[in-house]
């Protein structure tokens, strides 16, 4: 399930991204990163400063909330010009080069000698918040399908262990299936008197 920034649940990863997921991760623990040799980064790994980029995105949201609601005069909107590009350069230095490339070709410049309207304002705070949310979306799917892969790993490994093998546990220790204190559906009088009996 993918999680919104709310904490409300947005979609649900398809089992067939969950084994793609499993098997590009076999793949790069086996070596094999494709047929030129140079294997693409996760997108987890893509991100060099994740704190910062989740701070900064949340305050670019506010301020597209602030956009929105208030109209600005002309000061206002200079101040907002010189935010949302001290935001990207900010954003940029927290971003592994393959993303800060894509942010560029997509947010284009204010230009300089001219005060942006409001309309121009909304629509790159928009366009700056959807491509966070888009990237902390493929984040969160990235760490949830890893999350699905590890648990499918663990469940091929605890079915390949030997009948009455119990991962974690010491041979012999009572509470475990077939040894003495592990019984617990024994009643009393049901064959175990308890340990002074």
């Amino acid at each position: 399930m993918i999680v919104g920034p709310d904490g409300q649940p947005l979609a649900a990863v398809p089992e067939a991204a969950l084994v793609a997921a499993a098997a590009g991760q076999q793949a790069q623990r086996d070596g094999d990163h494709g047929d030129d040799g140079e294997g693409e980064r996760g997108i987890t790994d893509l991100v060099e400063q994740p704190a910062k980029v989740m701070r900064i995105g949340s305050m670019i949201r506010q301020l597209l909330e602030e956009v929105k609601s208030a109209p600005l005069d002309e000061a206002s909107r200079n101040r907002l010009k010189e935010i949302h590009q001290a935001s990207i350069k900010e954003l940029e230095a927290g971003l592994a080069p393959e993303l800060v490339e894509e942010l560029d070709r997509l947010a284009l410049p204010f230009t300089e000698d001219s005060t942006p309207s409001e309309g121009e304002l909304r629509i790159a705070q928009a366009q700056l918040v959807g491509w966070l949310e888009g990237l902390f979306h493929g984040i969160q799917t990235a760490i949830y399908a890893q999350q699905m892969a590890a648990k499918m790993q663990f469940e091929q490994m605890r079915r390949a262990l030997p009948p009455g093998a119990v991962p974690g546990g010491v041979p012999g220790q009572p509470g475990q299936p077939g040894q003495p204190g592990g019984d617990t559906d024994a009643g009393p009088g049901g064959g175990s008197g308890g340990m002074y009996l």
